[in-house]
């Protein structure tokens, strides 16, 4: 097996967590930015958050295709310019309007950098080679929600809350540097599809209908959904119910690392053992086990919360790698388009289930617990279907 370059594989992992960071650095001055631009918390939350993953999910359609067409390298710089320039309009931002605008603009940015970092990896591996590749690249991925709320926290009580997108900036800028140095193009000319809109659609129908994408593709979007969820909902739990200060939520969140860290590299040992689809099946019971366990943490305090969700995050942990190197692989001549697909319903999934244990009655641990559950099961579902070449079409 070829080795992957260190500076190869931590850009990638850089690109792919861009849009986690850019949300997640925000999440502990929501308050603070509320109060300066004179609207209530919730709203604001509601907007910041919404607005930037409903544009996530849908620029991963456009940018995806359109890297297959003319090639990776330029897509990528041309989002991290847009990055750049939506991180500067957030840090002049006076008004919640001009912020969101600047959401609007990172959104699209950091579509181009997470859907291309996957199709990069997909155009220069494949199986166990791009299966590994994936699970050291989550693995990085996992430091951009576990210590950007403790980053954002520190920026923002030592130089305010514009210093947050000036460093956003900063991560763009050089992001962009790395890349053009390091990666490059991964797609030559001569494997370029130039394609009419009308065929770019039917591309995606294709892939719609086809259970070699959609089985793991589904089971992926349900699973990272529920991270979603529970990096949208545990600061809430631990604070409200544990009495978390912000800085003890973010040490929180950095040390679930660690958990990631594990699963990312015990993944492709146990693909390379067993076969990736059992090891995705084994990630999403383990997944919807913490779920059902965390419905028992009141009774269990600290101590019950964590060892739940740290069940769930190995078993995230085995299926997001597995499950996306599933969905790609058998797609090398679209990896641009089956990419910002699988994005695209992750998104999707993201936006429904962080929604979902936001607004489910009862006390948030248990609306947490159930959503983790139910994705688990979710994915589990749909990486033990039938094996078939196509899934019933939409007509």
């Amino acid at each position: 097996m070829t080795a992957v370059p260190r500076p190869w594989l931590l850009t990638l992992a850089a690109l792919s967590a861009l849009g986690t960071l850019s949300t997640n650095i925000l999440l502990p001055s929501l308050p603070v930015i509320a109060q300066s631009l004179g609207v209530d918390e919730a709203r604001l939350a509601a907007a910041v958050l919404g607005v930037f993953l409903a544009v996530f999910a849908l620029a991963q359609l456009a940018v995806g295709p359109l890297s297959d067409r003319i090639g990776r390298r330029p897509v990528v710089l041309g989002g991290l310019a847009v990055f750049v320039a939506g991180s500067l309009v957030g840090a002049l931002a006076s008004t919640l309007p001009l912020l969101l605008v600047s959401r609007v603009l990172q959104a699209v940015g950091v579509a181009a950098a997470s859907v291309l970092a996957r199709a990069a990896a997909r155009d220069r591996f494949e199986g166990p080679q791009l299966a590994a590749l994936l699970g050291r690249i989550m693995v990085v991925m996992a430091a951009a929600p576990g210590f950007s709320p403790l980053l954002g926290g520190l920026v923002q009580a030592a130089r305010g809350w514009r210093a947050l997108f000036a460093a956003l900036v900063l991560a763009g800028l050089a992001l962009a540097a790395a890349y053009a140095r390091i990666v490059g193009e991964t797609l030559p000319a001569e494997r370029r599809r130039h394609q009419p809109v009308s065929a770019l659609a039917r591309g995606y129908v294709t892939l719609l209908g086809d259970a070699r994408f959609m089985r793991p593709a589904l089971a992926t979007a349900a699973i990272l959904g529920a991270l979603f969820a529970f990096f949208g909902t545990a600061p809430l739990v631990l604070t409200r119910s544990f009495g978390f200060s912000a800085l003890q939520v973010g040490l929180f969140f950095a040390a679930t690392v660690f958990v990631v860290f594990a699963a990312g590299q015990t993944a492709p040992r146990w693909t390379a053992r067993w076969g990736a689809p059992t090891v995705l099946r084994l990630g999403a019971a383990l997944a919807a086990a913490g779920g059902l366990a965390m419905l028992a943490s009141p009774a269990l305090g600290l101590i019950g919360f964590a060892a739940a969700g740290c069940v769930f995050l190995f078993g995230m942990g085995l299926v997001s790698p597995t499950g996306t190197a599933l969905a790609l692989t058998p797609f090398a001549s679209q990896a641009g388009q089956a990419s910002a697909l699988l994005g695209f319903l992750q998104m999707a999934a993201a936006a429904l289930l962080t929604t979902t244990a936001a607004t489910l009655p009862g006390a948030r641990v248990d609306a947490l617990a159930l959503v983790l559950a139910g994705g688990g099961l979710l994915a589990l579902l749909a990486g033990s279907a039938k094996p078939g070449a196509t899934v019933a079409r939409a007509s």
